[in-house]
């Protein structure tokens, strides 16, 4: 029997065809002879409002009387999915994984089933505890420092949309999508084009991840934050809060972007840093049936909730959308007290009534640093301080496109229902983001509502601040994945490495491989 990948095969989103049937007639297969076709891609165009298309790419079992097939438009022959080696682990110590994000995660499941018996230490809660601190922040705004939206079990990405598209293109990238499949997340992730699971799904994915880590023989520590260390040679003892202690010649640090104690001390402990480039901005909401209509116009209701994507240059600087959550809600995400941090949300049907989206400014080192690599943390937390500080009750500062634009403040909100929990004031963003973010912001917004007509509505509610879209450090390492001092290992977002789900759970697992 034949194997083949078969692409471009377009169906109007109007008409629903039945796609074995059409695979068979585009590419002249008998239906009886069509052993198996799974989809491997889909997508939809929508370049032309009226003829929006599904647009997939299956792969094939058929008789090997169509070899004539091969070498044609739009057939390939099937290439071997990456197969990972689990070698047997050699060393003497345990491995020690410090946070149990996507990094931590593939880092940590990579190193159980070599037989290393990995442990995992994660200052935040189990997700079924975390979620309760959460939810008790959301309604009461009662912050649990240690465990809330950007700490404890999952890492930062489980209280979002759970986006799995990267721009990263690695081998590992079918791996990382099969497996959240494998442990539970829907299985149209393994071949959607933007695949997302969702903060429902994402909640138990992690969980099961946990338990077969555990069942692996791993140990996990949570409300365990780790606060120093000594190291000899390769040889490290970690120090914990709680007065854990444990021996290792393989520290991995996945500890997300938000953990600036722990970047801080790592400083003070030598640990070579850069500072870089990151973000900074506000969310904006629209009503996410207007954002189907402009997507999709006339067959948006016969498709899932519809995203975009968009990105304007203002002298210097970079203006784009990032993190865009269809049919979701804007979340209170702070973690320390005191402050504004604001992100997205969203569960894996996408069905709240707003969509939203992060609208960024690229921020340099020339903008922030005056002698020290930590200059950009201590940038993020000025803004985000001066955002709690302009109500001063926990609720966000805020404004409406229309009156953003003319350098007003509106009164209240319009068609648009903010989502954010604990509610807005309505504010001039001057207050709470440097005058070069306002201004780029301002001047942005007309020229992506050309290319994405509707974006810069008057009604579009501005949320702010959001800060945390990457780290403003990154945690220098070599080619063998070491740092400065040895024996340990900076892995994924928080150490500079990934921007997302996806690329911080295939640096971790890359750099357990190399242990």
């Amino acid at each position: 029997m034949l194997k083949l990948k078969l692409s471009n095969i377009k169906i109007p989103v109007s008409e629903g065809k039945n796609l074995k049937n059409l695979v068979c007639k585009q590419f002249r297969i008998r239906t009886e002879d069509l052993k198996e076709c799974r989809i491997v891609r889909q997508s939809v165009d929508a370049r032309k409002k009226d003829k929006v298309l599904f647009d997939f790419q299956v792969e094939v079992l058929i008789p090997d009387s169509y070899q004539h097939l091969v070498g044609q438009p739009h057939v390939s022959e099937c290439q071997a999915a990456t197969e990972l080696q689990y070698p047997k682990w050699a060393h003497e110590h345990q491995p020690v994984v410090v946070g149990f994000g996507p990094a931590g995660m593939f880092a940590a499941l990579y190193l159980a089933r070599c037989g290393a018996h990995p442990i995992v230490i994660e200052r935040g809660e189990r997700i079924e505890e975390r979620q309760q601190s959460v939810q008790t922040f959301l309604q009461t705004k009662v912050l649990n420092p240690n465990s809330n939206v950007q700490f404890g079990e999952g890492g930062a990405g489980t209280f979002s949309d759970g986006k799995l598209n990267t721009n990263v293109n690695s081998e590992y990238n079918q791996f990382i999508l099969n497996e959240f499949y494998k442990y539970g997340a829907p299985e149209e992730i393994t071949y959607q084009q933007n695949p997302h699971v969702g903060t429902d799904y994402l909640s138990k994915v992690v969980k099961n991840i946990r338990l077969e880590i555990e069942s692996l023989g791993g140990e996990f520590h949570f409300n365990t934050l780790f606060d120093a260390f000594e190291s000899e040679g390769s040889t490290l003892k970690i120090h914990c809060q709680d007065g854990k202690t444990f021996i290792t010649n393989h520290l991995l640090l996945g500890l997300g972007h938000s953990a600036r104690d722990t970047i801080r001390m790592l400083h003070t402990k030598g640990l070579l840093m850069e500072a870089k480039a990151f973000s900074i901005g506000v969310r904006m909401e629209h009503l996410q049936r207007d954002i189907n209509r402009m997507q999709y116009g006339s067959v948006a209701n016969l498709l899932p909730p519809a995203s975009y994507k968009g990105v304007v240059h203002i002298k210097d600087r970079g203006v784009y959308t990032f993190c865009m959550c269809p049919g979701g809600t804007v979340m209170a995400s702070a973690n320390e007290e005191g402050t504004i941090v604001t992100n997205g949300m969203s569960e894996h049907k996408r069905d709240k009534s707003n969509a939203n989206s992060a609208l960024l400014v690229s921020v340099t080192p020339e903008d922030f640093m005056h002698g020290s690599v930590l200059d950009g943390i201590d940038y993020q937390e000025k803004y985000e301080r001066l955002a709690f500080r302009v109500s001063g009750d926990g609720r966000a500062p805020g404004n409406l496109v229309g009156e953003f634009l003319k350098g007003q403040v509106a009164t209240r909100h319009r068609k648009v229902v903010p989502s954010y929990p604990h509610g807005l004031h309505y504010c001039d963003f001057s207050r709470c983001l440097p005058d070069y973010a306002v201004g780029a912001l301002r001047e942005a917004l007309p020229l992506l509502d050309r290319k994405l007509h509707g974006i810069a509505n008057v009604d579009t509610v501005l949320t702010g601040v959001e800060t945390r879209s990457s780290s403003p450090v990154r945690l220098l390492r070599n080619e063998q994945r070491v740092s400065s001092i040895p024996g340990i290992y900076p892995i994924g977002e928080g150490a500079g490495y990934a921007g997302g789900i996806m690329s911080a759970a295939i640096d971790g697992l890359k750099t357990a491989m190399v242990l």
